[in-house]
This record gives structure tokens, C-alpha cells and sequence, in this order.
């Protein structure tokens, strides 16, 4: 990456953000402009542009990453209906090239585009 992202300073503690989860591999925050009444967002901390970036030594991330947002959807009380989803690249909709997941859910979500 040429610059860091607004994750990356989140990461390095440069900016505020609310934390529900992290480890020394993901962190996972509460999203400022939230879609539904969950939403949180699991981070890579290591900076990869987007899924389409990830290495085969980054496979066991996108593992790990689903069983992190399998533990927030229980304690947030969405286990029974959630979305996980990334944008790979701006056509895409993703606005900050830095790996990221959104958990989605606490309401009846309707069809994708």
C-alpha cells in the first residue's frame, strides 16, 4: 500500500474507534455509518488492498476471519440471520482499499444488487 489507510491508523492507535474484538491478526470495530442496527466491520491488520490481493500464506486469515464474525454474530444476538460480506475493488463499492469484512445484521436485510 502507498499510504495508510483510515484502518491502518485505527490498527496503530493514531485514531478513535469502538473495538469489539482483537487480536494480533484482526481487529473488529463498530462501523460510523451503520447500515443496520449491527454493524461491524472485521479488519486485517496486516495491509492487504482487497480480497483479490491475498496470498495463499494469507488463506488462514479469511478463515479466521469468518470464525471472529461467527463469535460477534452470537454475542450480538444476529446469529440466526447475518451478512459477511467484502467490496473487492471501487466498481465494487469499496471505499477504502485496506481488507475489511462487514458483519450485517439486527434487521430483516433485503435483496443484494
Amino acid at each position: 500500500m502507498t499510504s495508510e489507510s483510515i484502518f491502518t491508523k485505527i490498527i496503530n492507535g493514531e485514531l478513535p474507534a469502538e473495538k469489539v474484538f482483537e487480536n494480533d491478526r484482526l481487529i473488529a470495530i463498530k462501523d460510523i455509518h451503520p447500515v443496520a442496527p449491527v454493524h461491524i466491520l472485521i479488519i486485517s491488520k496486516k495491509e492487504i488492498r482487497d480480497l483479490q490481493s491475498i496470498t495463499n500464506d494469507d488463506l488462514p486469515l479469511i478463515g479466521e476471519i469468518a470464525e471472529v464474525a461467527k463469535t460477534l454474530a452470537q454475542r450480538f444476538g444476529i446469529a440466526s440471520g447475518y451478512r459477511l460480506l467484502t467490496n473487492n475493488g471501487s466498481t465494487a463499492g469499496q471505499t477504502i482499499h485496506h481488507l475489511h469484512f462487514h458483519l450485517i445484521g439486527g434487521r430483516t436485510l433485503g435483496p443484494m444488487a
